[in-house]
């Protein structure tokens, strides 16, 4: 039987005075083991664990401290397609605005040997769905450089700073890819006038635009790299952003006329395949105010209707059909009229006419 040396008074005296065989020795001292170490670090490597997961998450699975302020740019490459000037319709004055911007890029000293000096940037202004986003990747393509990619949300984080640094760190890529374009989508998410509002978002938000600014036009120049923005709020952009030197042109873009809408669709009904009774003309005849985006939509829903009654083309009626679909909805086939109020519908619609033919 082994044990510590109790803490009884006269314990031992009266085990001997018993006959009791006492051995004593000094106490053996034992390393922590394994088991023992893994226990008490455990508390500290979930916390440590939990703090790494939650970083990655905040910088977007970057990784790292220093990946927190790095742009969020993507580069888009042939594997993304290319977009040529052919595959945008319907906004001629916009496109020969920008061809410049690719004789420059495509042959810079044509210019400079004149002292000209190439736009630093182009502001796309236009509602949503005319093409902006598609003319600048056409830009791209057809000068074959280097595209970058953001959306003006992107440079705005919680976090004081974040935003100046990716700007930053996205024109020190554009640099290093001399000649290029980076194309910011929807740039009043940054590009706000300064003063509007109160408190730290809207600080840090002013923080970034005024290294946008910088950037644009400061100090240290940019050769080769150009800025292409879009936007459909042009009026509550900062008046410093669209001076010249940093937004020198301002391409409207609008929605398309009727010669415009007819080569939109013929761009779109090349994608599918269509009858010989199929008009774009006609299309375009009754869509006024309808975007390239619409367009488009009203081709592809004829395509899903055309698939939905097994047919092998898609015809004029499913084109109609589609047209009624995106301009009033889906058709309420529940809706049943009585025959009385046919009749007096009938007697509405019939006054209209006499009415017009006696004015």
């Amino acid at each position: 039987f082994k044990t510590y040396s109790p803490n009884y008074p006269n314990l031992v005296e009266k085990l001997s005075a018993k006959g009791v065989a006492i051995t004593a020795g000094p106490r053996e001292e034992k390393g922590p083991s394994l088991w023992g170490i893994i226990l008490s670090w455990f508390p500290m490597l979930l916390l440590i664990g939990v703090w790494i997961f939650f970083m990655r998450q905040m910088q977007g699975g970057k990784g790292g401290a220093m990946g927190f302020g790095r742009s969020k740019a993507k580069l888009l490459t042939e594997a993304h397609g290319r977009v040529t000037f052919q595959d945008v319709a319907g906004v001629e004055e916009a496109k020969e605005e920008l061809e410049e911007i690719v004789h420059f890029l495509k042959d810079p000293r044509k210019f400079q040997k004149l002292g000209g000096r190439i736009p630093k940037g182009a502001l796309l202004v236009g509602p949503p769905g005319t093409g902006k986003t598609l003319l600048a990747r056409a830009i791209a393509g057809e000068a074959n450089v280097p595209f970058f990619t953001i959306s003006g949300s992107d440079f705005v984080e919680m976090f004081v700073g974040v935003g100046a640094s990716r700007v930053r760190d996205m024109f020190e890529q554009g640099k290093k890819s001399a000649p290029c374009i980076i194309f910011i989508d929807e740039i009043d998410a940054v590009g706000r006038s300064r003063g509007a509002g109160l408190g730290g978002g809207n600080d840090e938000r002013e923080q970034t635009l005024n290294q946008l600014l910088v950037e644009m036009d400061g100090f240290e120049t940019n050769e080769g790299v150009i800025l292409i923005a879009a936007t459909n709020r042009p009026d509550v952009l900062d008046p410093a952003l669209l001076r010249p030197g940093r937004f020198d042109r301002q391409v409207v873009v609008s929605n398309p006329d009727i010669i415009g809408r007819e080569a939109i669709l013929k761009v779109h009904l090349k994608k599918i395949t269509t009858g010989p009774d199929v008009n774009p003309k006609v299309i375009a005849r009754g869509t006024p105010g309808f975007s390239g985006a619409d367009l488009a939509n009203i081709v592809n829903e004829s395509a899903l209707l055309a698939a939905r009654r097994n047919k092998r083309i898609v015809t004029m009626s499913d084109l109609e059909e589609a047209k009624d679909k995106v301009m009033m909805g889906a058709e309420r086939k529940s809706m049943v009229m009585t025959e009385e109020e046919k009749t007096l519908t009938a007697y509405h619609e019939g006054g209209h006419a006499v009415v017009a033919l006696y004015e």
